[in-house]
C-alpha cells in the first residue's frame, strides 16, 4: 500500500527558512508525481509545488516561486519542500501528496491519489 509521510513543520520567525520532508514507500509505479500542498483554515487547500519521479520536472505556485525549491532524494524515496524567506501568510498545515494516475506535477489536489497527514508551519514573531 502506497504511503507517503511529512515531518519537519515548526515555528520560524519570519524571513526565515524551513524544510520539510516527505517520506514515501510501498509504490509499483515506476512514474508518479509528489505534490505539497497547504491548508489555511476556512480556505481551500492549495498547491505549493511538485515535481516528477523520477523524471525531476517541477512546478511551482506563484504565490512561492522565488522562495520555495523542490527536489528529489531518489535513493532515499524522499522529496523535500525548502522554503526561504517565510512569510505570515505562508502558515499553513502542509500536506504532500502522491499522483499515480497522470503524474504531470499538476497543482491540482483532486488529481492526487495519496495524502500524508500533515505538518505544522507557523511563521511569526
Amino acid at each position: 500500500q502506497p504511503q507517503v509521510a511529512e515531518s519537519g513543520g515548526g515555528l520560524v520567525q519570519p524571513g526565515g527558512s524551513l524544510r520539510l520532508s516527505c517520506a514515501f514507500s510501498g509504490f509499483t509505479q515506476d512514474y508518479y508525481a509528489i505534490g505539497w500542498f497547504r491548508r489555511v483554515p476556512g480556505k481551500e487547500r492549495e498547491g505549493v509545488s511538485a515535481i516528477t519521479i523520477p523524471g525531476g520536472f517541477t512546478r511551482y505556485a506563484d504565490s512561492v516561486k522565488g522562495r520555495v525549491t523542490i527536489s528529489r532524494d531518489n535513493t532515499e524515496n524522499t522529496v523535500y519542500l525548502q522554503m526561504d524567506s517565510l512569510r505570515a501568510e505562508d502558515t499553513a498545515v502542509y500536506y504532500c501528496a502522491a499522483d499515480v494516475r497522470r503524474v504531470t506535477a499538476t497543482l491540482a489536489p483532486e488529481e492526487y491519489d495519496y495524502w500524508g497527514q500533515g505538518t505544522q508551519v507557523t511563521v511569526s514573531s
